[in-house]
Formats: structure tokens, sequence, C-alpha cells
């Protein structure tokens, strides 16, 4: 056996592929189905017969559903010992890419009793352009068959047959070898090419995850602009439930990500473009390869890995902390919107198609353990949990309760609509006015003297100055026990507190920071509220 157009197309000594060796010996002919990550991503299915490995490239792999047929290409013949090769193919050889044994095993054709009979069968078979062949790997079993199409020598079609292996069930997602145990991405990590690994590794993601991901109940459409998120209902306790899932409530900045064609926008829940304040998010962002929209919230943590509200306001001026995209949502990809998808559905597509990065984190979440995984948050000094039901869909600008939040303490946010003298050795301001908008009316919610900082209280004046204005911004001017400033309520803080007195005037009122990602509008009071049908647990 020559292997010519084999060998033509290798460099031996460049490539980890074998060379052409002595023929098999044994008492069943063998299979293996190659999964290979190169300029496409496809499957070889390769059958031994008369001492050499017949193969067949199928793009979309095989299948175990009767109804499907897969095309096949048929390559040049390989030699035997192909059936033990796995590894990286090297950039600018032939097929460079990765390939793992994606299954193997051994083949029969259904009417032979031996050996000899089967290579004789599955020869004429071969001649005729129709194979038959029982499969006895450890992902394929049963018969399937290929048939040559008549448009060319090389174009096949790989049928399954129906018997009692036969289903619906995708195979696919079976993704790891047979042999290591190990995934194309994981074979292609080993690799010694760092540029070329990561290339694969992102192309590899990509592709598998479209491989076993079917969209056709996700409508084809045009990708959605200027999206408002989705918001969550605040409520008093955490809870455990086995249809919902729960995820960190990062501390930090929402942001929506459209990627199209490469060009990136980045901005925040009001619209406000990110792309400049940062943008190493908006280069990482432009490196993956697709078109989406993305949900999630851009944070600062320490060196510990807990989120710093603070410095992340700081960065542009600062560049300290390390800057992080946790992404915990997908609205749309290529070509399809995702929003009426289940979560869950959205969220393990999401997994797959994030390429591993520095700055773009896949934000994951625990199942049912909603009390256990508040009290782990809560320990940590960490702000709370996001709980969502698994089958919700994506409802843009709405506070849906099938998202709720559950705070580790109680926080408020609140529009500055004036401010007192300082006294005693403080300068620039004594205490904020802070209110709420219910419609179209600001309401009066308290005042908070305490949890500046020196820095605070000048930044905090600075913002204000240019704000002030003569008439008092709400219907009914409040009590304060001292003059007050006002100003054009625009600027927005946050704010601890203990609880709401009966008047809903804010117990015990410390400013914990300004959130200049957020409209004036956006902050409305917020009451914990029940929700029928969930069984709180404690803490």
């Amino acid at each position: 056996m020559e292997f010519n157009e084999y060998k033509s197309k290798r460099k031996f000594e460049k490539t980890p592929e074998p060379e052409p060796g002595a023929r098999p010996e044994g008492d069943h002919l063998i299979f293996v189905v190659h999964k290979h990550a190169a300029r496409n991503l496809h499957y070889d299915l390769r059958l031994e017969l008369d001492g050499v490995l017949k193969s067949w490239a199928v793009p979309k792999g095989p299948s175990m559903d009767p109804s499907l047929k897969r095309l096949a290409m048929m390559v040049e013949d390989h030699p035997f010992d192909y059936k033990d090769f796995e590894g990286v193919i090297p950039e600018g050889n032939y097929g460079a890419g990765s390939v793992i044994i994606w299954d193997r095993g051994f083949y029969h054709h259904p009417s032979a009793k031996d050996k000899e009979e089967s290579e004789k069968l599955l020869r004429e078979g071969l001649k005729k352009g129709d194979v038959k062949f029982v499969l006895k790997g450890e992902k394929l079993q049963g018969e399937f068959a290929l048939v040559r199409m008549r448009k060319d020598e090389k174009s096949w079609l790989l049928l399954k047959k129906k018997d009692r292996h036969a289903g619906e069930m995708s195979i696919l997602k079976e993704n790891r070898s047979v042999v290591s145990g190990k995934t194309l991405e994981e074979v292609a990590e080993a690799g010694p090419e760092k540029s070329f690994k990561q290339k694969k590794m992102g192309q590899i993601r990509l592709r598998e995850a479209l491989e076993e991901e079917d969209l056709k109940d996700a409508p084809a459409g045009p990708m959605p602009h200027n999206v408002k998120p989705m918001l969550a209902t605040l409520i008093k306790k955490p809870f455990d439930h086995q249809d919902w899932i729960f995820e960190m409530k990062w501390d930090g900045y929402r942001a929506i990500a459209e990627i199209r064609n490469g060009d990136v926008s980045l901005y925040s829940r009001n619209r406000i473009s990110l792309n400049q304040k940062f943008s190493p998010i908006t280069d990482a962002l432009r490196k993956l390869g697709f078109d989406a929209v993305l949900d999630g919230e851009i944070v600062i943590v320490d060196d510990q890995g807990h989120p710093d509200f603070q410095m992340l306001q700081d960065y542009r001026k600062s560049g300290t902390g390390h800057l992080l995209y946790y992404v915990f949502d997908l609205l749309y990809f290529r070509g399809h919107n995702l929003t009426d998808l289940p979560l869950l559905r959205r969220k393990e597509l999401l997994e797959k198609i994030l390429p591993s990065s520095p700055k773009i984190k896949f934000s994951g979440h625990v199942w049912k353990e909603g009390v256990l995984f508040f009290n782990v948050v809560k320990k940590k000094g960490l702000e709370g949990v996001i709980a969502k039901h698994s089958h919700s869909a994506y409802q843009m600008g709405k506070r849906s309760r099938q998202w709720l939040k559950v705070k580790t303490r109680l926080t408020q946010e609140g529009v500055i609509a004036g401010f007192t003298k300082p006294g005693g050795g403080r300068k620039y301001f004594g205490s904020l006015v802070l209110g709420v908008f219910e419609g179209d009316e600001l309401i009066y919610i308290g005042h908070s003297g305490g949890g500046f900082g020196t820095k605070n209280l000048k930044e905090i004046r600075d913002k204000l100055d240019p704000l002030v204005r003569k008439e008092c911004p709400f219907k009914v001017e409040p009590e304060t026990g001292a003059p007050i400033t006002w100003v054009q309520p625009e600027l927005v803080c946050e704010i601890a507190f203990t609880g709401w007195t009966e008047d809903c005037i804010m117990r015990q009122p410390v400013f914990l920071r300004l959130r200049e990602d957020k409209s004036a509008r956006e902050a409305v009071r917020e009451k914990p509220c029940p929700v029928a049908g969930i069984k709180y647990g404690h803490g």
C-alpha cells in the first residue's frame, strides 16, 4: 500500500501524525472516529478495510437519528496506525489543529459471520457506493450506511438505520476523547505554539457551542439596540428552591455589550457609553469573534478577589485594581434573539461561547441552595445574592418577580435634593437631603450626615455647586431643623440604613457612595416584596 496521497500532504518531520507502517493483524475490523479542529470543526470516520483506514470527513458529525442524513466527504486512505493518533497538528501543516479520538471500537457487515466475509461484503459495497456496517463503539452503536451520491465519487451520505440504538438524542454533546478523556480545547491548550493555540481554542469553543445548540426555536432577526436591562425585585430573606438558581450580586456597574462585526458598544443601564471609561473591557470584547448582546456587571476586584466599588469609580484616574466584566446573560447570538429562551439554556450557551479571557468572565451560579449561598456571601462581606427562576425569559426594562435580590444589608438609592451647612470642624456640607421618585413626584425619604470622608465631602460639593437652585424640588418642603441649599435633583447616591419609619423615612441612614451609573428617575423606594409559592429559609 503506497499511501501516495497521504504522504504527499504531510511532512513527517513537522507533524506528529504516523507514517505508514505494518498491516494490521486481528480477528475483528476496527473503526475510529476522530474529532478534528482544522480550518473547520469536523469528524473523520475511519473504517479498517484491506489493511488501511478508509476515511470520510463528516462536517456535522454522526447522528443516532435515522431521519438525519449527514454529508460525508471521502478523503485519502490513512495508515492503520492512525487509529491511535491524538494530539496537535502544528500550524503550517495540512489539517493544522487539535485531534481527539472521539470514538472507537469494532465493526462488521450486518450479514457477515467473520472478518473475511465482512471485508468481502464491505469491498463490494464500497464499489457499488452502498456500504452497510454495524458499529460497536463506546458512543456509536448499531447499524449505519454510507451511500455515495451521484454528483461525484467523493460525496457520500452517512445514515443511521432504525434499530434499538437509534434515537433523537444529540450524541455530539459527549465531546471528550474515549482514550484520554480530554476535549479538543484541552488538547489544544497543551500545544506548543501560544498564538496558534489561543486562536484555535477560541474557534473550538465557538464551533462546539454551535454544533451542540439548535437555535431553531430562537427567532432570527436584527440585533436589539439600546437595551434596557431586566431588573430584580427586592425580597427580605434568601430561600431554597429546586427551580431557582442563585448568582452573586456584583458590586459594580451593570453593563450591556453589543458586539457586531468586531465593533463594540458597551453602555450602562441608563445608556451612557462606557467604551472609553473601561476601554480594556471593550478591547477584550472586540476579540470575541461573534455577534452578540451580553448582559453583565463591570467590577474591580482587589487582590483577594473582593469587588471594590470605590476603586471602580476611580479607575480612570488611578488604573488600580483588577478590572473584569462578569457576564451572566446572553440576549442575542449570531442572528438569533434568545430573550424568550429559558434562562438556564441562555446561560449554558453563554458559558460555552465565552473564551478564556483575563477581562471577560462567566458569572456562574448555584442550584437550589439559596440560603447556604447567601450565608457564605454575607460571611465574606459581599453585597448579596440574585435569585433567578431557571426558566425565566429575559424581559427588557422590566422589574420582574422571576428575578429576585436579597441584600446582606439594607440599602436604598436616593436622589440628592439639597444639603445643609456644615457644623463643627466639618467642611463643605453637613447632611444630604434625599428623595425618591414616585411617578413624576420627588418624595422625601430622609437626610444623611454620616459615612463621609474628607475626599467624599469635597467631591460631592464640587458636583452639587453647579446644580444649586432656589426652589425646593419637593411638593411639600421637609423639616430638617437646619437651612437647606436646594439643588436640581440629578445626582444619585446609595445609602445604608436600618429600616423604614411609619412615615416612610429611613432610620439611621449612612452614606455609602455616589451612583454615577444611575439616573435620577431610577431612584425609587425599594421595599421587600413577599413572593408567592416560595418557602423562605432562615438567614
